[in-house]
């Protein structure tokens, strides 16, 4: 090169730079800021921290955050306008059958991840008959999915056992192994502690045909009728990250165990135990909607005819049939 096309190239690299960081910055000012409570940072958001790893969030414009909060908390957060969406569906559904104007919008995962783990003596759920059953707090999906267990093997759920709250899992696992408990309901990865510890599985809840949903988006009613692109943008974004998460094991498990701060071998448990219960295309059926909402009815007076007051789910139909017309792969 002379002297001239040396100068030109500089000048054209420094264009070209300029240009990149402009389009940057300019991205970055205009991305959309989304808050979202999240009860823990567990494998059941696993679809938002894939689109999060993977850039989903940031192609569509917005800037997401992940706030933790307990399920009550992040109900009144979300009905006060101070976040736009939440992943704790079972108070978020309590709350609309008391009429709070909410709707889930997408569905994670459609069984209940926690297991049942009691001391070595005892060797089914009929033997829990007048013993102490630790969950974490009283309403809570455990607690739900606990007593809809109960129930389903003829007890009552009030009479025949004492369900204790008492607080964060690794508690519960203490209190089962100082005898202070008899059972107690457990997650990831005390589940895995709690088998290595000599307690024995009663039951998995992944396995069982009680339906309860984790991990599924919960959002008001006004924000999905006066904002319904964002609401779009937020929805396309994460079931892109569920199918990833659902057929990409092993970068699923390098995200989850770097998000939930794990081994990789861990990880890799996780992702095998909890894969079958991804609910299909991030969306409920009518039968599976009556399933979700029947245990939630049982507990109140009125019983509501039709489920579309719970659930929308037009979106997510709309977004994954784009995807598939247009073949998207990950």
């Amino acid at each position: 090169y002379d002297s001239s096309n040396v100068r030109l190239e500089k000048i054209l690299r420094t264009i070209v730079c300029a240009l990149f960081v402009g389009t940057v910055l300019v991205t970055c000012a205009e991305a959309r800021k989304v808050t979202v409570a999240v009860p823990v940072l567990d494998v059941t958001q696993s679809a938002l921290f894939v689109a999060r790893d993977q850039g989903y969030f940031q192609k569509e414009g917005l800037d997401v955050e992940l706030i933790l909060m307990r399920g009550g908390v992040a109900n009144q957060a979300l009905i006060g306008g101070n976040v736009e969406f939440t992943t704790v569906p079972t108070a978020g559904l309590q709350a609309a059958l008391r009429g709070a104007p909410l709707k889930v919008v997408l569905s994670a995962f459609h069984k209940p991840m926690f297991w049942l783990y009691s001391r070595p003596q005892i060797r089914s759920v009929k033997e829990l008959d007048n013993k102490k059953i630790a969950v974490s707090s009283l309403g809570a999906a455990g607690d739900s999915a606990l007593r809809e267990l109960i129930k389903k093997s003829g007890m009552d759920e009030n009479r025949d056992v004492a369900v204790l709250a008492i607080g964060t899992t690794a508690t519960r696992l203490g209190a089962l192994s100082t005898g202070v408990v008899d059972a107690a309901m457990m997650t990831f990865p005390y589940n895995i502690t709690a088998a290595e510890a000599g307690f024995r599985e009663l039951v998995s809840f992944i396995a069982s045909d009680i339906i309860q949903l984790q991990g599924a988006i919960v959002t008001r009613e006004a924000l999905l009728n006066m904002q319904p692109d964002v609401v779009e943008k937020f929805l396309r974004a994460t079931i892109k990250g569920i199918i990833y998460y659902s057929t990409n094991r092993g970068g699923a498990i390098q995200i989850l165990a770097r998000d939930v701060k794990t081994q990789e071998s861990l990880a890799a448990k996780i992702y095998d135990l909890v894969k079958p219960a991804l609910t299909p295309e991030s969306i409920l059926n009518d039968d599976l909607q009556k399933r979700v909402m029947t245990p939630l009815w049982e507990r109140v007076a009125k019983r509501d005819a039709s489920t579309a007051r719970f659930f929308d789910f037009a979106l997510a139909r709309k977004i994954n049939g784009e995807l598939k017309a247009e073949g998207w792969k990950p």
